[in-house]
């Protein structure tokens, strides 16, 4: 077997670190008052998550201006849209969960055809004329 520098077993320090990870999340679900901490550092990660996604957006942008400018009308509509159709997606994500199993289904159709949509616009890209 391998050993680590310290002589631990691979297994059982993945061990450690998953009860680690575990007893963290107890303590934090124990405790009380431990849902609004829970709900405010989700929140803080839903932000985060959103702010990356904007300013990598911002810096592809960016980056392809020109080609997007040169993009025929109808190809730029449906890149656009589908991007701004992902987005309300994700934004709406918790109203469709609460709705259910169908919610569920609604929510990764939407993102499905957002994907299909830019998926087929940067095939039409690159394709030769």
């Amino acid at each position: 077997m391998r050993r680590l520098h310290g002589g631990y077993d691979r297994r059982v320090s993945t061990l450690a670190k998953f009860g680690l990870i575990a007893l963290v999340a107890l303590v934090l679900t124990a405790l009380p008052g431990g849902d609004n901490f829970l709900s405010v550092l989700l929140t803080i990660l839903s932000i985060a998550f959103f702010t990356a996604i904007a300013l990598l957006g911002y810096r592809l942008y960016r980056q392809f201006r020109v080609d997007l400018e040169s993009l025929p009308d109808s190809l730029r509509a449906v890149l656009f849209g589908s991007i701004g159709l992902a987005f309300l997606t994700l934004c709406a994500t918790n109203r469709l969960f609460e709705v259910g199993g169908g919610g569920a289904v609604i929510w990764l159709a939407l993102l499905g055809l957002c994907s299909y949509g830019i998926y087929s616009v940067w095939m039409r890209y690159r394709a030769y004329d």
